[in-house]
């Protein structure tokens, strides 16, 4: 293992976000407050409790999974689009460096921001709301999964994309959609029936369902269930990025 190469890849990505700060870091934790004040105001004073838990405090998992999951994605897509874009991709690919040192100082790093991001969302969300963790190694657990995951699907995107439209597309088109329509802010239970079937074949119920159960004890699905779906997308993710660099998929051509 070549430490010297993850440290070094690490280090410059992890220092573009301090460069960006306003981008990286501020500009989320405002619109996540945003949606603090307008849901929680807006529907908070039609709807009383979810589970026993008052609304403000419910969809706090919802918004912090939310900006993960974005942030992820936005952050590894563009770390490993931009050597692409520019042509020091090949530098990188010809350095003594193996491909999953490359992988692991890109995603590594695209996690570990979200990691912070979410956390300073956490901190934010109890300036507005009482908050309490139940189980605060799942909610670490489910956090650093569901950031790792999503590093990779977002660095899948950026190998796939050849311009800043398709870097854009699946998170706005797909990913976000998913993830409001995912119980972001609200319990599946209270949909029709029908509804309700259709919502548990988005993926991203199960991530928030897990992860808001370690806050509150209320899930949509089993706990067991959310981990499992967790780790399954994550076995997708890593098997798709080994294929790319097996076959040289947009990097070689």
């Amino acid at each position: 293992m070549n430490f010297r190469a993850v440290r070094a890849i690490y280090l410059f990505e992890m220092a573009r976000t301090w460069r960006t700060l306003l981008q990286s870091i501020v500009s989320p934790v405002v619109s996540t407050s945003l949606y603090f004040v307008v849901f929680g105001a807006a529907i908070g004073s039609r709807i009383a409790e979810v589970g026993g838990v008052s609304y403000g405090t419910f969809i706090v998992p919802g918004l912090v999974m939310l900006s993960v999951l974005t942030q992820s994605i936005a952050n590894a897509s563009f770390g490993i689009y931009f050597p692409k874009f520019v042509g020091t991709i090949y530098e990188l690919l010809s350095a003594p460096v193996s491909y999953f040192e490359i992988v692991l100082g890109y995603v590594g790093a695209a996690a570990t921001k979200s990691i912070i991001l979410g956390l300073i969302i956490l901190a934010t969300a109890a300036l507005f709301v009482p908050l309490h963790i139940m189980h605060p190694w799942w909610m670490l657990t489910f956090l650093v999964l569901t950031a790792v995951t999503f590093s990779l699907f977002g660095f899948i995107i950026g190998i796939w994309a050849d311009g800043f439209e398709k870097l854009q597309m699946i998170p706005m088109l797909i990913v976000t959609p998913l993830t409001f329509l995912g119980g972001s802010f609200y319990s599946i239970d209270m949909l029709p029936p029908s509804w309700r079937t259709v919502s548990l074949f988005n993926p991203v119920v199960y991530l928030i369902s897990g992860f808001r159960w370690s806050f509150h004890e209320i899930a949509d699905v089993s706990v067991g269930l959310s981990f499992g779906m967790t780790l399954g997308f994550l076995a997708v993710c890593m098997v798709a990025v080994w294929w790319i660099f097996k076959t040289g998929y947009r990097l070689k051509n």
